[in-house]
């Protein structure tokens, strides 16, 4: 039993380690990075950000001159206005990588006054980690209990040997 116990721990500790391993890293601007677009493009970024699937874990990443520009996750009023003075969130380290940690909409603007009103600005929305895990499956009939409590725990046993030897 105790070796159930572990295996469940083990797998409850792993989950999210796998989660984010398969997460996506989206390069916000491709090879132009997070500038103010052209007046010509003005939903620059809201045209690129509705084209993609984004998921819990993913990550957007923003490359821009630090020396002129910033990132800033804000809320949608602030974003409708192009309002930079309660940022939730801020960097302006030119290397900006924020985490989609939450199903919902995520609203970015530029820092920087006058560029959100030029299309600075940007509107993420994040879909949950996939669909729901599949349900359990049915008790084994009382005939086949033993045989698969034993092969349980000869995996539980064998899994901790496995994850040690990587």
């Amino acid at each position: 039993m105790a070796n159930l116990v572990s295996l469940a721990l083990l797998v409850a500790l792993a989950g999210p380690l796998c989660r984010h391993a398969d997460a996506t890293a989206f390069e916000v601007g491709g090879e132009e990075g997070w500038v103010v677009p052209p007046a010509s493009d003005g939903g620059r970024y809201n045209q690129w950000a509705s084209k993609n699937r984004f998921l819990v874990g993913d990550i957007v990443h923003f490359k821009y001159d630090k020396e002129e520009d910033s990132v800033m996750v804000v809320t949608e009023d602030d974003y409708n206005n192009c309002r930079a003075t309660h940022p939730i969130f801020f960097s302006n380290n030119g290397d900006t990588e924020v985490e989609l940690d939450r199903p919902g909409v995520f609203h970015f603007i530029s820092g920087v006054e006058g560029h959100c009103e030029r299309g600075q600005r940007m509107v993420v929305k994040v879909v949950g980690q996939g669909t729901p895990p599949p349900a359990p499956p049915s008790p084994p009939h009382p005939s086949d209990a033993a045989p698969s409590t034993r092969a349980i725990v000869a995996v539980a046993m064998a899994l901790p040997v496995i994850v040690l030897s990587f």
